[in-house]
């Protein structure tokens, strides 16, 4: 790996990146959802006009993938991250509709050196992403693993 990626000792606490914009397409609802999450709300939009949504609105899981994006986008793509274990929590607050263009924060909660693995850091996050009006659609609580510099 190259030296001018960000290794396990360029995190602390409090550290703040910007996550976006991300625009949800019509097209790209209906394709994650025919492939993914076949649900009648992600697929029709007459049938979503029935639910509880009102409208045609991303899958969860879709909107999950598109934070994902944004945060390799903003920080994995340009670390040397190994991997994770997986995620504390994830929430869907609000629907994510075809038109909204999706931006946020990834804020660093904690980072300490792996007992076990001591090349390795594991650095914790929250992240949220909001709508263009501001309204905050989607959280997160994870962490990842990153090689610590020299490993």
């Amino acid at each position: 790996m190259t030296d001018n990626l960000l290794h396990f000792e360029d995190f602390h606490a409090g550290q703040i990146f910007a996550l976006g914009p991300y625009l949800m397409t019509e097209e790209a609802i209906i394709a994650f959802a025919r492939e993914f999450d076949f649900q009648p709300f992600h697929l029709d939009k007459d049938a979503a006009e029935k639910s509880v949504l009102g409208s045609l609105s991303a899958s969860g899981w879709h909107t999950a993938s598109a934070m994902t994006r944004m945060m390799c986008d903003a920080v994995y793509a340009r670390s040397d991250i190994l991997g994770s274990s997986g995620i504390k929590e994830m929430k869907w607050l609000k629907p994510v509709f075809p038109g909204d263009v999706l931006s946020g924060t990834m804020t660093i909660t904690g980072t300490r050196r792996s007992a076990s693995r001591p090349e390795m850091g594991i650095v914790t996050f929250d992240a949220e992403v909001a709508d263009q009006f501001g309204t905050v659609k989607a959280t997160t609580k994870s962490m990842a693993f990153f090689r610590v510099r020299g490993s």
